[in-house]
């Protein structure tokens, strides 16, 4: 005699292969390249002097929590932008004083100090 398998363990199998399915993409979903990565940590670091491998982990816990807020495309923006307005001279300038950029210099810096805040990176 066979057993009579519940109709909630079907589901729940069901939604389990889902999920399971769902996976690779989720993985995909907001993934930072590997040489962007590296990049952050290491000026993360160079930004947050301490231990090695507690900023070696905080900075890549930073990461992490970039990644899960923000597409990297838009990251990329954001850094290009915070990174050109440092440009001396009248170069710069004009970075400087264009207002539409104004707000992507505002949410990268807001998100820093979040992902900062929750991976226990001091502020400078």
């Amino acid at each position: 005699m066979k057993p009579v398998e519940h109709p909630m363990m079907r589901l729940c199998r069901a939604l389990l292969g889902c999920a399971l399915l769902a996976l690779p993409w989720l993985a995909q979903a907001n993934d930072f390249p590997t040489v962007d990565r590296v990049l952050y940590v290491q000026d993360c670091m160079r930004n947050n002097p301490g231990p090695y491998y507690e900023m070696v982990n905080k900075c890549s816990c930073a990461l992490d929590n970039m990644a899960g807020d923000v597409k990297f495309d838009d990251y990329v923006t954001m850094v290009t932008v915070v990174n050109a307005i440092s440009i001396g001279g009248e170069r710069g300038g004009e970075l400087r004083d264009n207002e539409t950029i104004k707000p992507q210099i505002k949410r990268y810096r807001e998100l820093q100090q979040k992902v900062q805040k929750a991976c226990f990176i001091a502020p400078r």
